[in-house]
């Protein structure tokens, strides 16, 4: 009577015994345990992040705003770079021939004193330290507030 070969004799000398690649077969190990073991333990990470309901609870609550720190220029800044603001259309020259620069139309938040100003300038912002405010009135220009 015809017999067919034992298994293990069938695969003696084939690395992987018909399943393509070791992981594939064996090795739970590697994959640090087999399905969902080790969800409450070792994957947890990867359960609070992807599978948040599992078990209840993971990561949900409160969310940290994130803080955003005001765009900033000095005083000396804004006088050197007063001929790119008059070509911009941030600036621009009164009958009066005072200048008149929008820094929030340029993208700034808050206006620092370093620096020293040579002419008079009236300078929108958002926000103006006390130097910055003292040395712009000091040269007899103006600071006007926006919200």
């Amino acid at each position: 009577m015809p017999r067919r070969e034992k298994k293990t004799k069938k695969y003696r000398g084939s690395r992987f015994h018909g399943y393509g690649k070791l992981r594939q077969h064996r090795g739970g190990g590697r994959r640090g345990g087999r399905g969902m073991a080790g969800l409450h333990k070792h994957k947890w990470t990867w359960t609070t992040a992807k599978a948040p309901d599992y078990f209840g609870r993971g990561r949900r609550g409160f969310k940290v705003p994130k803080t955003v720190s005001p765009k900033i220029i000095n005083l000396g800044q804004i006088e050197d770079r007063l001929e790119e603001f008059l070509k911009l259309n941030f600036a621009s020259k009164t009958e009066e021939g005072v200048v008149e620069v929008d820094l929030v139309k340029a993208g700034y938040d808050k206006v620092l004193g370093m620096g020293r100003l040579s002419f008079p300038i009236t300078i929108k912002c958002k926000a103006f330290s006390e130097t910055a405010v003292r040395k712009i009135e000091e040269v007899g220009g103006k600071v006007i507030l926006v919200k």
